[in-house]
């Protein structure tokens, strides 16, 4: 296929589950074409603000917020402002999209994107969004009545879409996630300065962190780290929680937990790792398949529809991960890694059933969508 240059809308954002695959997207379109040009547009004050120009992109902002489901007088306050937060994201997406000319408009999920497809559709622009979970979310499941095609990443959604313009392509994922060999592991091991001789925890709780796996963390660490002797661990505890695990972890000689608000090297910590614990966000569950690795997930009950349930499960289902549930992970998390690291048998049948669920093609199949439909 010949890949001409296009001009292309990517709109999303919130989390790096949103913004990790659009970056990924619009790699693939420029390796297609490096004189496509492209524009991002996500939500003020979110973290795409800063991620996406440090990858070399232009982004615009968009004054949008999500709607808040606990009852408390900020949210209330935030839900309130809403509607007209929407209806100026509404105008000024309109404003961007007629600056901009489009050939295409691309939307992975987060405040941003339903302003701005909602506009793309409307002044009939070829239009893709990329649903990222096995649960489809209420702006995704209202854009794909009017978007062309819809990208997917698990089996089913045609409960959710329409059928006949779903594309399975896998979840992009950033390019430096792969399988990992011996030479990548001795990499990993050298950068984190961890011990080659003991066995290797990665506990991520995404790119904010997650305050239960924190939390569990603490009380293993409270306890004496049980079952741990052989054991260190590289721990992502997110920045919103940095500086009270500083003062948590001030006066403790623990020489074999290696903690950090964030981790920058992602595809060493997964070679160096035996064992992750994670949330069962979208990304993180397609980059564990990709990274062919087995993983403890504790989906977060604090998203819409119960999502991050469904895409561990995806996996459980077919032996390739376990699952703890977010209210017994104080008690069950740790003593349930602990036990699967010491058992390389069952890691090896995790890690063998994982390998077939990888999508390391998942850009590139929507960049060849995103020409067909221009």
């Amino acid at each position: 296929m010949t890949y001409k240059k296009l001009r292309v809308i990517i709109s999303g954002g919130g989390t790096g589950g949103h913004i990790f695959p659009a970056i990924s997207i619009a790699g693939k379109l420029r390796e297609a074409n490096p004189e496509t040009e492209i524009l991002f547009v996500g939500a003020e004050g979110k973290m795409e603000m800063e991620k996406v120009p440090a990858a070399g992109y232009k982004i615009v902002g968009l004054p949008m917020a999500g709607l808040q489901r606990q009852l408390n007088w900020g949210n209330l306050k935030n839900n309130v402002r809403i509607p007209f937060k929407v209806a100026s994201s509404l105008r000024k997406a309109g404003h961007v999209i007629d600056e901009f000319k489009p050939d295409v408009a691309i939307g992975v999920g987060g405040y941003a994107s339903a302003p701005l497809l909602w506009q793309a559709t409307r002044k009939h622009i070829p239009s893709l969004i990329q649903e990222q979970n096995g649960f489809a979310g209420l702006t995704n499941k209202i854009l794909g009545r009017r978007v062309q095609s819809i990208c997917v990443a698990y089996d089913g959604m045609e409960k959710f879409f329409p059928a006949e313009k779903i594309v399975f392509s896998g979840n992009p994922i950033r390019p430096e996630i792969h399988p990992y060999g011996a030479e990548d592991r001795a990499e990993g091991l050298r950068f984190y300065g961890l011990d080659p001789d003991k066995r290797h925890l990665f506990v991520v709780g995404g790119s904010l962190g997650a305050g239960t796996l924190n939390r569990a963390m603490r009380a293993w660490i409270e306890a004496g780290c049980p079952g741990g002797e052989d054991v260190e661990v590289l721990w992502q505890c997110g920045r919103y929680y940095k500086k009270g695990i500083d003062e948590f972890m001030a006066g403790r000689e623990l020489p074999q937990i290696h903690y950090t608000d964030f981790i920058g090297r992602m595809d060493l910590a997964y070679a160096c790792s035996d064992v992750l614990i994670s949330r069962a966000g979208a990304s993180s569950v397609s980059e564990i398949c990709a990274a062919r690795k087995a993983a403890v997930f504790v989906p977060s009950p604090n998203v819409a529809e119960d999502h991050q349930t469904h895409n561990a499960m995806a996996l459980v289902r077919k032996d390739a991960a376990l699952i703890v549930r977010d209210a017994d992970a104080a008690e069950q998390l740790l003593p349930t890694a602990l036990s699967l690291i010491h058992d390389p048998a069952r890691i090896a049948a995790i890690e063998a059933n994982v390998a077939p669920l990888a999508r390391l093609d998942a850009a590139q199949t929507i960049v060849e969508e995103v020409y067909k439909l221009v």
